[in-house]
């Protein structure tokens, strides 16, 4: 075998040593509390952090605002880029992140879980809302941005954001909701006994460019989207791509870390960047509320 193709079985290979490890840490046996639920978080936590790009944040136990005065409830883990965005308020362990700079929220659930308790989660935080009050300069001009939304302005890549929401668990947790859980997450990733990870995607945003429409124009109505469609040329190239065609095999069996760290990192790449930040209706916000 020559030096390049053994170095590539080797990084295969090593993905699924990783992958194992990190599902036996998950089946770790010790006595349930609080203990072994942070012991979990913190293996999630470890894993995202070894997948995403450095210019990403991961912190935990945070709340999400957005400048209507809308909180989430406290999110496990936000992924987050903060070269842009300003924490609302930040002060030791309590944190209050703007939605605008959320990529992803993670659910880690350790024990039981309860559907109407996951709904109640995912509902916080499909009310937040991004707001694009914002002036920034960008590369040959400054941006305004409610300018071009009065305008339609269809040069503008995003209008509104929403972050990816991600549900993290052991498989037989899971197993036991009702089948319409999945339309509370965009991905729902599962622990399993054997020593792998089930990974799955919401199977209804079915090809890239409607990720990418999800994704930063989020809320759009149907006729909005059919007018963005007709002025974007290159939407029909991402819309033959599906996250089916990222999947990484060995010996026939799915490589599921490896796969969906090209997957969440495809995602993560129509996003790019951060919504511009409103700094101006967050002034508004805390001086009507």
């Amino acid at each position: 075998m020559d030096r390049g193709k053994e170095t590539i079985q080797n990084i295969k290979e090593n993905y699924a040593r990783i992958e194992r490890g990190i599902v036996n840490q998950l089946y770790f046996r010790a006595p349930h509390g609080p203990a072994i639920g942070e012991h979990r978080e913190e293996i999630w936590e470890e894993m995202f952090r070894n997948i995403i790009p450095k210019k990403f944040v991961i912190e935990h136990s945070v709340f999400i605002i957005d400048s209507e005065g809308n909180v989430s409830n406290e999110v496990d883990l936000a992924i987050f880029d903060e070269t842009y965005t300003p924490f609302v308020f930040k002060y030791y362990n309590l944190k209050f992140i703007p939605i605008e700079a959320v990529a992803a929220v993670i659910e880690c659930k350790s024990a039981s879980m309860e559907k109407q308790q996951l709904r109640d989660w995912a509902s916080s935080i499909k009310q937040l809302k991004t707001s694009s009050e914002s002036v920034a300069r960008i590369w040959n001009k400054v941006a305004c941005g409610k300018a071009g939304l009065e305008k339609e302005d269809f040069s503008k890549t995003q209008t509104a954001t929403r972050p990816l929401r991600i549900l993290c668990c052991l498989n037989e947790q899971y197993s036991k909701l009702p089948k319409d859980s999945d339309e509370l997450f965009d991905v729902v990733i599962r622990a399993q006994k054997e020593g792998t990870l089930k990974i799955e995607w919401n199977k209804e945003t079915a090809n890239l460019y409607e990720w990418y429409m999800t994704l930063n124009h989020a809320g759009i109505t149907e006729e909005t989207k059919a007018k963005r469609e007709a002025a974007e040329d290159w939407k029909e190239t991402i819309k033959e791509k599906s996250l089916s065609q990222y999947q990484v095999l060995e010996n026939g069996s799915e490589l599921s870390l490896m796969t969906f760290n090209f997957q969440l990192n495809q995602i993560l790449m129509l996003i790019n960047n951060p919504i511009l930040f409103p700094h101006i209706a967050y002034v508004n916000m805390f001086n009507t509320h």
